[in-house]
């Protein structure tokens, strides 16, 4: 089914954050839809994360507004957010230090995926089924009993991503997963990547690693000055002037042009 003629599970218009008299994110306006993997680009200080910060509620939009699966979410605070259907990742590591890899995604279960009222004492068999999932689903169901402080970068980046996936969200918000990793995890990433999209999860991320973001989405966009400069088709990236003048560089882009074509061979 083409997009056309589905419902957008993220619809953002208008979309402005200002902070003083800088548009950090000046005037987006994209529909993200159920299955789609939304690859976001740009040099630093584009407005990337700042765009991500916006829809997930961290912070609020100056102007414009946000829909979630029909929902208008532009004033919703993160929690609210988060019980409607989106969950995030961030830059830098977050969890738990002190507790274990299985008590970090136990509290996304337990606390990500609806208002839990009152504390809960007890952790009922759908939230331990929800953290054995979202551990199996990035490859850490042995790896449960470790403490968070204790495992290497992969492992807490995997960590992060199985605690957001413990909310059960509809939609994904993936802020550089790949940051600092070793080519052989990267691809070790991209493959679990790949299983989410299989479980039909839709899913945003944002990154520099250039062959990682294009062999992974089924759009892109590219955002410079908090304005959107592409968006489109990946294989269609390389050949436009402007991104290749404004953050690829030549021979960034002639090296990726050869990477997408052995890829299609």
């Amino acid at each position: 089914m083409s997009s056309e003629t589905k419902k957008p599970l993220l619809a953002c218009r208008n979309l402005f954050k200002h902070f003083g008299a800088l548009a950090a994110v000046n005037n987006i306006d994209i529909d993200v839809y159920p299955g789609d993997v939304l690859g976001i680009g740009g040099p630093n200080g584009a407005g990337k994360t700042t765009f991500i910060d916006v829809i997930s509620g961290i912070n609020p939009a100056s102007s414009g507004t946000v829909s979630l699966d029909g929902h208008d979410i532009t004033n919703y605070g993160p929690d609210r957010i988060c019980h409607r259907g989106m969950a995030r990742t961030y830059q830098l590591n977050a969890g738990f230090d002190s507790l274990s890899v299985r008590d970090n995604v136990l509290v996304g279960a337990a606390f990500g995926s609806g208002d839990q009222g009152i504390p809960k004492f007890r952790y009922s068999k759908e939230m331990m089924a929800r953290v054995d999932y979202a551990l199996e689903l990035v490859g850490m169901q042995d790896r449960g009993h470790l403490i968070a402080r204790e495992v290497p970068v992969l492992d807490r980046k995997l960590l992060m991503l199985a605690s957001a996936i413990a909310t059960e969200p509809k939609l994904l918000l993936i802020d550089e997963p790949v940051g600092g990793l070793t080519p052989h995890e990267i691809d070790h990433v991209m493959e679990i990547l790949r299983g989410l999209m299989k479980e039909g999860i839709t899913i945003i991320l944002i990154e520099h690693v250039m062959r990682f973001l294009l062999q992974l989405s089924t759009r892109v966009l590219i955002m410079h000055h908090g304005e959107s400069i592409y968006e489109g088709a990946p294989d269609q990236l390389l050949a436009d002037q402007q991104v290749v003048e404004v953050y690829l560089g030549e021979g960034t882009a002639k090296r990726l042009r050869h990477l997408m074509d052995q890829g299609a061979k």
